[in-house]
């Protein structure tokens, strides 16, 4: 390697990780429940202030109020709390809320409720893949196979292969029901 080209690589190596530093993580909305911090009961998480907050009263937006909701249910199991926070949602007829809000339900033992939750949320977006996953989970939960295995080939057509995460943990739940 000449000196000139090995100038060039180590100035690009040195771009590269000068950049890396400033990266920050982009994660879909509500796939990030895992690292949302949760807070007291009362208290909501603001993704912009990176602290918790009164919920009552709070200027924090619809869409962090349904992922601080998903995150309290699906992290601490919290259900009651996560439905009162997607309560406080000033437009609950969202996708995503309408999904979270069908998690919430079925996770209470409300399935025919949350299986009424997922199909507006799949009529509103019919490419929401989680919500297809979950929607074939309450099927499972029901005993009707049949139409879990349709959510899941909707889902591979979607996703393009069998490898997304919506595929797996729904051809899961199907393979192993007493898994839900």
């Amino acid at each position: 390697m000449t000196t000139t080209a090995f100038r060039l690589a180590s100035a690009a190596l040195g771009a590269c990780l000068a950049l890396g530093a400033f990266a920050v993580p982009v994660f879909a909305a509500g796939d990030d429940s895992s690292t949302t911090p949760t807070c007291k009961k009362g208290e909501i998480y603001d993704q912009k202030t990176k602290k918790c907050v009164k919920q009552q009263g709070a200027n924090i937006t619809d869409e962090n109020r349904a992922d601080y909701a998903y995150s309290l249910a699906k992290k601490d199991h919290r259900y009651e709390e996560a439905l009162a926070v997607l309560d406080t949602l000033q437009n609950p007829n969202t996708a995503e809320a309408l999904n979270y809000r069908g998690y919430v339900t079925r996770k209470l033992g409300r399935t025919d409720e949350g299986i009424s939750y997922y199909k507006k949320s799949v009529a509103m977006d019919p490419k929401y893949t989680l919500v297809r996953e979950y929607l074939g989970e309450a099927y499972v939960i029901k005993g009707q196979i049949d139409l879990a295995k349709d959510q899941l080939s909707t889902i591979k057509a979607l996703c393009g292969n069998t490898t997304c995460e919506e595929y797996q943990d729904l051809n899961a739940a199907i393979q192993n029901p007493s898994s839900l």
